[in-house]
């Protein structure tokens, strides 16, 4: 079993981590402090927005899987999402982050 570090130093870690390389980059909603999952908003600045949910692939390693298969949503769509989502799940963090490379800064492969 591998030892797991809070979501809220997870998330702020990479959200310094946004900072040096010059992205924007806020939390959205904040979750439970300790195990939440997380909700990566990518806004492409234009063409749209792509979301990412937080999982585990087989081996337990984090993943993210793509909302709906990855395609653009409006700000609207991926907000209306966003605000589902937060109301199924409260102790899910949502982070967004403005980058027009839409990659996505934590680590994990995406599905």
């Amino acid at each position: 079993m591998t030892e797991r570090l809070a979501t809220e130093l997870y998330v702020k870690a990479h959200i310094r981590q946004c900072f040096a390389k010059g992205l924007t980059a806020i939390v959205a909603h904040k979750g439970d402090d300790w195990g939440g999952a997380i909700l990566v908003k990518l806004n492409l600045l234009g063409p749209g927005c792509r979301l990412l949910n937080q999982t585990r692939d087989a081996d337990g390693e984090i993943a993210w899987l793509p909302v709906q298969a990855g395609t653009l949503l409006s700000e609207h769509e991926a907000d209306d999402y966003i605000a589902k989502a937060v109301n199924r799940d409260p102790d899910l963090w949502v982070v967004e982050i403005e980058d027009r490379s839409g990659t996505n800064p934590f680590p994990g492969k995406i599905l």
